[in-house]
């Protein structure tokens, strides 16, 4: 299964903000949209970085003064880690895994296509396995 299969199902609109909103900014569209990251682009197609609930946690935790006011630029993660739409689902597991990290940017020739989450994996995942154990009963059965 690609990356491709997931995004024809789920969507491919991604939710981006401008490297010089504030954090507040990032706080109000992550609970508007009700999602966990937000791909930093200056018009929403360019990847310029991305920002998540835990990078805003872990800074509350060391730096709390003036997180709010912050620009998203300066707290984003930088560069970003991306998969295509041909990437295997594995694959994108494997990076996810590996770099310990729950959002990767779908980009195809520089161009934001989609946003895979951890969530979208597991989920995609699952479906499989359900799939391959109907497809097993069902060879089973007509035995």
């Amino acid at each position: 299964m690609r990356i491709a299969d997931i995004l024809a199902t789920k969507g491919s609109t991604v939710v981006t903000i401008p490297g010089e909103a504030s954090v507040a900014d990032v706080v109000a569209d992550l609970a508007y949209h009700r999602i966990g990251a937000l791909v930093v682009s200056p018009d929403g197609a360019h990847i310029e970085g991305i920002v998540s609930e835990r990078d805003i946690v872990r800074l509350l935790a060391v730096e709390p003064d003036g997180l709010l006011e912050r620009s998203v630029r300066a707290i984003m993660s930088s560069p970003v880690r991306t998969c295509t739409p041909d990437t295997e689902v594995a694959t994108a597991m494997a990076l996810m895994t590996d770099e310990r990290i729950r959002h990767v940017p779908v980009a195809e020739q520089g161009v934001l296509r989609g946003l895979l989450s951890i969530g979208d994996v597991v989920k995609a995942t699952i479906e499989q396995l359900e799939r391959d154990r109907r497809t097993l009963e069902e060879y089973i059965g007509a035995r």
